[in-house]
């Protein structure tokens, strides 16, 4: 993903320390280097690992419950509840080739936990809010705990921290300028839900007199390390000022137009130079916690020929440069951490093979994932997870399904 449109054929990566040393002909690196392990994947596309940078992957336990879920979320959303949740989410995640995800859920340190035990990347997002939860029952403890999640991680090689505020326009004035302080001073990022929808719009022009984003800017928070989420009721003047601000946006076409709201205006993000990647957003509402869909619903959207390689690449470096991340992952290049996603494309729904990346895209899914590798560890193996225990979080699944059914904890 270095060179737009570039297919490198009959190549070997090499992998040293869980980084990428080299990317060159087969033969030459048979000539060139002895290797302790060879996987070999003749039928194979290898690309970097795809990334989905905003999701709420606890929230997948609360599949088919529909959209009304408050009640049960104050209920049941403790630690136990994002473990399993998360869990959940990862097994789907790595058998779809995602290598990373950016998160955005109550008890962050229990997600980031089980992510590192399972050898995965992710950028964990702290909630801020001034509304009382099982996380935290005010704005004070929200930022104590945020602080306390970010010194725990700041030094890990899989895991980053942001800050995450909850119902932008609950949250007042000192709130965001106390977040855009300690962002600042921390170098942290920020990752925050925008202009998803009417309701939302409405109420900031109601309560403040302006737009979320004017306001965001207004209080300094529009800064490259701010990933806006959604963004897809964005104007013309909206996306100006992500351009000049350098915000990045994170768009998740499904989401949106299952909410009855539209694709965003990706082209226009596109044309502006925003840096841009995709997510699964709400795992509850949106079903799954891949980024296939995403991918072929704006290739489909588009009119341009690349469209395919544009949709590839907000899936893999886009993701990692709107997550801050370009520097360590999203390409095969040298020195770059070795998250790898590799995809059989022998099977029937992309035959004959002419061109890769757009039969892929179009044809392509998480069916055909064979093997995905986190900094050098193969957490998927042909189609088998190597470190998570599918069959013993199923169970777990399976028992909060009948719980948040019946209120019935299954033992």
């Amino acid at each position: 993903m270095s060179m737009r449109g570039k297919v490198l054929e009959n190549h070997s990566l090499v992998v040293r320390d869980g980084r990428i040393v080299d990317l060159l002909p087969t033969a030459a690196a048979a000539a060139r280097y002895v290797t302790t392990v060879r996987a070999q994947r003749p039928a194979h596309l290898l690309m970097p690992g795809m990334i989905n940078t905003a999701t709420r992957a606890a929230t997948c336990l609360f599949r088919g419950i529909g959209p009304d879920f408050a009640a049960l979320e104050q209920r049941f959303a403790g630690p136990e509840f994002v473990r399993d949740g998360v869990l959940t989410a990862v097994a789907e995640m790595l058998r779809s080739g995602i290598t990373c995800f950016a998160d955005q859920y109550y008890f962050p340190d229990e997600c980031a936990r089980t992510v590192v035990e399972q050898g995965m990347r992710a950028v964990v997002g702290t909630p801020v809010a001034e509304t009382p939860s099982q996380w935290a029952k005010s704005s004070d403890e929200y930022f104590t705990r945020a602080l306390r999640v970010h010194d725990e991680y700041k030094d890990h090689p899989l895991i980053s921290t942001a800050f995450a505020p909850l119902a932008l326009h609950t949250l007042s004035d000192a709130t965001f300028a106390r977040i855009a302080t300690l962002a600042d001073e921390l170098d942290a990022r920020i990752v925050v839900d925008l202009h998803e929808s009417a309701d939302e719009i409405a109420a900031s022009l109601a309560r403040h007199g302006v737009r979320p984003m004017m306001r965001l800017w207004k209080l300094g928070l529009l800064t490259p390390a701010l990933n806006a989420v959604h963004m897809a009721l964005a104007t013309a003047e909206d996306i100006e000022l992500a351009r000049r601000t350098g915000v990045s946006i994170s768009v998740c076409p499904k989401s949106t137009l299952a909410k009855g709201v539209g694709l965003p205006p990706v082209a226009a993000f596109a044309e502006s130079g925003i840096r841009l990647g995709l997510c699964s957003a709400d795992g509850a509402r949106h079903q799954n916690q891949d980024v296939w869909g995403e991918m072929k619903l704006l290739a489909l959207a588009s009119s341009s020929d690349a469209s395919a390689w544009d949709a590839l690449c907000m899936a893999t470096r886009g993701g990692a440069s709107a997550l801050g991340l370009d520097t360590e992952v999203g390409t095969l290049e040298s020195g770059k951490w070795a998250d790898l996603c590799c995809v059989d494309l022998s099977g029937p729904a992309t035959q004959p093979l002419r061109d890769p990346v757009t039969q892929l895209v179009f044809g392509g899914g998480p069916d055909i994932v064979s093997d995905v590798w986190v900094a050098g560890r193969q957490l998927l193996s042909e189609g088998e997870m190597t470190r998570l225990d599918w069959p013993a979080v199923a169970d777990r699944t399976q028992a909060w399904g009948v719980r948040l059914t019946t209120g019935v904890r299954i033992q």
